[in-house]
């Protein structure tokens, strides 16, 4: 695929975003659109841990991949609330580190775990071995908890070479396996070979791109839930 590396590196180069904490981040208040259904049951929260594809860099308020996941999700009727844990140019690492801090600064426990983390190791030429430790770390963490967990696979390009992809490319799918998360096995695939769905910095999703991410990822998310989409 000839736009593989391009789109692949150019939406995940996090790094140049920034790094700061942001403080412990809130479920979202926001004004919503009416639901396609009536929300219905006990409110369920989500915790979205990841970097800038969680941030929402570039968009207008309310247009990040959690804030319209939430949104698509209530158009189910699940009662969705998703907090957003992203920054900028964080690595598996960093999300590690403030696990523990982010989860004892939500209102309760969260019911689910987003997890998108690892590209900035892959960019920066991490080796995969710190990066599966520190995902595993964070899931046997949210194991220990009783928090299910999606995982956002991510898949190295071509240029990085067999020997890394044949390292790097495995670890979510094992790790999946291993901690009982749900996977998305290539969070990224709807923006290949997609260039207008990328912003003209050839780094983030647009808004366009941000739904396609949603309405490619958002079965899997309501079933970690245990919803059907509300019928």
């Amino acid at each position: 695929m000839k736009l593989y590396f391009v789109a692949l590196a150019g939406v995940l180069l996090l790094a140049g975003c920034g790094k700061e904490q942001p403080p412990a981040p809130a479920p979202s208040n926001r004004a919503e659109a009416p639901p396609e259904v009536p929300v219905m049951g006990a409110e369920v929260t989500v915790l979205a841990l990841g970097d800038s594809l969680f941030t929402g860099y570039g968009l207008g308020e309310g247009d990040s991949y959690p804030a319209r996941l939430e949104r698509a999700l209530r158009a189910r009727g699940i009662n969705a609330r998703i907090a957003n844990a992203g920054v900028s140019g964080d690595t598996s690492a960093g999300g590690l580190q403030r696990l523990a801090f982010t989860l004892s600064s939500q209102p309760r426990k969260p019911d689910l775990v987003l997890i998108s983390l690892g590209g900035n190791d892959m960019l920066r030429g991490l080796p995969p071995e710190q990066t599966r430790a520190n995902l595993a770390a964070i899931l046997a963490e949210l194991d220990r908890q009783g928090i299910a967990a999606v995982l956002l696979g991510m898949l190295a390009p071509p240029n990085l070479g067999a020997d890394f992809r044949g390292k790097f490319d495995p670890i979510y799918p094992a790790l999946a396996r291993k901690h009982g998360a749900v996977l998305v096995p290539f969070f990224l695939q709807p923006l290949m070979n997609r260039p207008d769905l990328v912003q003209q910095d050839h780094i983030h999703p647009t808004v366009q791109g941000i739904e396609a991410l949603v309405a490619e990822t958002v079965d899997e998310v309501a079933g970690a839930l245990g919803r059907d989409g509300g019928t």
